[in-house]
């Protein structure tokens, strides 16, 4: 037990700096190419999707949903006259 303690000790009174070598925390160049790529990608399909998003009426409703209407309602097709058992 007190071996333990005494080990314990002697790690936490260690006070050397753990990982500092000469490339530690040093990001590579090529890291930087690609956050570079990804942010000039991302700016591309943003601006793109915005001049899709333009071309787009600002409704989708007809002058004349009657015919479409009936279709979703089911009251028009080969089975609009029967009814399921």
């Amino acid at each position: 037990m007190t071996d333990t303690l005494v080990m314990i000790a002697g790690l936490l009174a260690d006070e050397a700096p753990k990982d500092t070598g000469p490339d530690f925390g040093k990001a590579s160049p090529f890291g930087l190419l690609i956050v570079v790529l990804l942010l000039i990608g991302t700016f591309f399909l943003v601006r793109s999707m915005n001049r899709h998003l333009k071309r787009l009426p600002e409704s989708f409703d007809r002058k004349n949903p009657e015919p479409d209407q009936a279709v979703d309602d089911g009251s028009v097709g080969p089975d609009a006259g029967t009814k399921a058992p």
